[in-house]
């Protein structure tokens, strides 16, 4: 082993192979060897030069790199890189340690450098740690094994020897049993330590005086005792000429030793038992480690809470049947605005408000007797095992928010988090664990749409409906693959002469559990979940197939088709692309299309909104501005796009109707929008206009179209021609 000191690069010959001092981005694989090789260089006694060692780390971590990328876990190749760190001599227990932390922590890294975009999920990693435990383990129980072998071996020859080289053989016991660094104690055959070595006391931490002449089962734990004994007995009767077995150990200190302990009777010259060799492998590192391992498997390795793993197993126990009528309780926390954070001050600042805010929900959860567990990202869940009712589990969420809404210093920052949550509390008896917090996580979500930083209990009517809408955000793209969608088309009827001059493409779903439903039970929908986008992209090629063929059989005298787009595919930066392409398939004249786009879509900063409406009317189609007037400040900035018509709707319009004469503020709301849009020269037409009296009010009001029941029922595309086939 050389004497090159621990954090300094070798400077010699001997680099790794696939490195070179000329590479300006070195191989990752081999800067992690690299990490490694300065980790465990200065544990053990290793006889590899550090460049030697840093080739031999350097291949074991490509094979630890390929078993964690592997489709299937490959836990023997990471075992075999744990028996092989020991058949090296990288023995220590502290090399040990510092290469499974290295590895827990910086091994995902090196997979998404090696293949970018990777995501190494956290049960994958501690299987792999796990395995090269395992064979390190199982290495290092066979070195041990080998040693106590040989040691007992080399006592059984020199009392053997005795006769012939007594002199000789007791020197060589000696220096074996002064040297080893294993515990090794003469024990008489009633178990009496009769002589230990200077590595018992080491171990134990008792004083040599203190070990002779007390029986060997006085060291073990209580627990332990009955097992040593039944090993000892064995061995005294003949059953087993030695024996191996793991015992814990607690020292005057309160420190807990773990021992493995393996014994072998000597006989004398008679072949008659004389006396027990006994030796003490101290084995605590490895309990540890398992013990940790346990730990990482249940526990959320950042806030230390317990994981989805561990609540799963307590609300189980939680909901198991037993006899009386006993509650369980679930409160589903979520931080509001955490991205904010995240994304303004950085994910280590916001690492460290979630670690922060995890401590004080875990300590209000001790409190009130329940367990707190972390979801994932910045949700948390609180399970009350045994709850007396709804009051007090309210009392208890009450509590979590309030100490979560306390303001915390952190990196120099005074940061104040809220937190929204979903409570269900309800009888043990017909719980299911799955549907639990499935309702939790529900009526979470209720909780956020209603106003953020409050509590919202379950309701089962109301969680219906949101799971409802859960399940048709879920399965809208495979219901556009299974044509689930069809177009219906509103007639829009000119107010001046009563004649229809086009048809509103209507969108509409054939589910196959809820029946046929309407543009406003989805579309918002589609639109929160991206949906929208592959939505109006088939809406649009429908709507424009169906007019080309009005066009065909009608000629001049087919109806103009109007399609409502969506904010978010208006900024789609392939939409002209994507319009284009449609118009040349279908060979519908841009002329007849009309393009109905939210107002505020028009001066979104995103994209380059102006320069799309201007290329898709150099193509000939024209835009619709639909909600108009909702924002009269953005209004006025359409004297500079080429629009030429709006819609205005509302329940204000809607009101026109009732009564006599129409509410005065209802009236003056309507003819200020429409006063609005004459001033821009644009020609109105009015939606949701049911009702004769409705229409013929706004026509008073200089409206030029309405579209609605009083308009004309919906029809299909195939029924269109026929509204406009001339009559006789």
């Amino acid at each position: 082993m050389n004497d090159t000191p621990a954090e300094e690069e070798p400077v010699l010959a001997g680099v790794p192979t696939g490195t070179s001092r000329q590479t300006a981005e070195p191989d990752p694989v081999v800067d992690f060897a690299r990490r490694w090789t300065r980790a465990v260089i200065d544990t053990s006694y290793v006889p590899m030069s550090r460049p030697e060692l840093w080739d031999f780390l350097t291949a074991r971590t490509r094979r630890l790199l390929n078993a964690l990328l592997t489709e299937h876990h490959d836990g023997e190749a990471a075992a075999e890189v744990g028996a092989e760190l020991v058949r090296e001599h990288v023995v220590a227990p502290e090399a040990l340690r510092r290469t499974l932390l290295l590895l827990g922590s910086a091994l995902p890294e090196l997979a998404a450098r090696v293949e970018p975009g990777t995501v190494v999920p956290a049960a994958r990693r501690l299987e792999l740690l796990a395995s090269l435990a395992a064979g390190f383990d199982g290495a290092a129980r066979d070195r041990v094994l080998a040693e106590q072998g040989v040691i007992q071996q080399a006592v059984l020859n020199a009392r053997d020897a005795a006769e012939e080289a007594l002199r000789s053989s007791e020197a060589r016991f000696r220096a074996v049993f002064t040297s080893s660094a294993l515990g090794i104690a003469v024990v008489g055959l009633d178990g009496v330590f009769q002589d230990v070595n200077d590595s018992m006391t080491v171990i134990f931490g008792v004083p040599r005086e203190r070990l002779l002449g007390h029986h060997m089962l006085e060291l073990a734990d209580p627990d332990w005792v009955d097992k040593l004994r039944r090993s000892d007995r064995a061995l005294l009767a003949g059953d087993t000429e030695r024996f191996a077995v793991d015992v814990r150990y607690t020292t005057s200190e309160e420190r807990t030793v773990w021992a493995q302990v393996s014994a072998a009777l000597v006989t004398d010259g008679a072949g008659e038992p004389d006396y027990q060799v006994v030796l003490y492998s101290d084995v605590t590192d490895r309990y540890m480690l398992q013990a940790e391992l346990r730990r990482q498997a249940t526990h959320d390795p950042l806030t230390g809470l317990a994981n989805r793993t561990l609540l799963a197993t307590r609300l189980q126990d939680a909901l198991r049947p037993v006899p009386g009528n006993r509650r369980v309780g679930i409160c589903y926390l979520d931080l509001d605005g955490f991205k904010t954070i995240n994304d303004s001050l950085g994910h280590p600042i916001g690492d460290d408000l979630l670690c922060a805010v995890a401590n004080r929900i875990n300590n209000t959860a001790a409190n009130h007797g329940a367990l707190a567990a972390r979801m994932g990202g910045d949700e948390f869940v609180v399970l009350v095992a045994d709850t007396d009712g709804p009051t007090r589990m309210l009392g208890l969420v009450e509590h979590l928010l309030d100490e979560i809404g306390r303001s915390v210093r952190i990196g120099g920052h005074e940061l104040n988090a809220t937190a929204s949550a979903g409570v269900v509390e309800q009888p043990v008896a017909g719980s299911d664990p799955e549907q639990l917090l499935r309702e939790a996580d529900i009526t979470l979500y209720r909780a956020k749409e209603e106003g953020r930083a409050q509590w919202v209990m379950f309701d089962s009517e109301r969680n219906a409906a949101a799971r409802r809408r859960f399940r048709l955000s879920a399965t809208m793209p495979a219901a556009l693959d299974r044509h689930e969608f069809f177009v219906e088309y509103m007639p829009v009827r000119r107010l001046s002469d009563g004649r229809t001059v086009a048809m509103h493409a209507d969108v509409r779903w054939d589910h196959p559990e809820y029946g046929e439903l309407g543009a406003e039970q989805f579309v918002g929908l589609a639109e929160a979940t991206g949906a929208i986008t592959r939505m109006n992209d088939w809406l649009l090629r429908q709507a424009c197939a169906h007019a080309a063929e009005w066009v065909r059989r009608l000629g001049t005298e087919a109806p103009l088709v109007t399609v409502d787009l969506s904010g978010r595919y208006f900024r789609d930066p392939d939409l002209v692309s994507d319009f284009r392409e449609i118009l040349e398939e279908t060979g519908l004249p841009a002329e007849q299309l009309r393009l109905a786009v939210p107002e505020q879509a028009l001066f979104d900063e995103v994209g380059d909104p102006a320069d799309t409406v201007d290329i898709v009317r150099e193509l000939g189609a024209a835009f619709v501005v639909r909600d108009f007037g909702a924002r009269y400040t953005e209004s006025r900035r359409l004297r500079e796009l080429p629009v030429t018509s709006v819609r205005v709707t509302g329940q204000y319009l809607r009101r026109l109707s009732e009564g006599p004469r129409p509410d005065p503020l209802d009236e003056h709301l309507v003819s200020s929008v429409i006063s609005a849009a004459h001033l821009l020269d644009m020609t109105v037409v009015a939606d949701g206009v049911d009702t004769a009296e409705q229409a013929q009010r706004l026509r008073a009001m200089k409206v030029h179209a309405v579209q609605g029941a009083c308009a004309g029922e919906p029809v299909s595309a195939l029924e269109v021609p026929e509204l406009f086939a001339p009559s006789g």
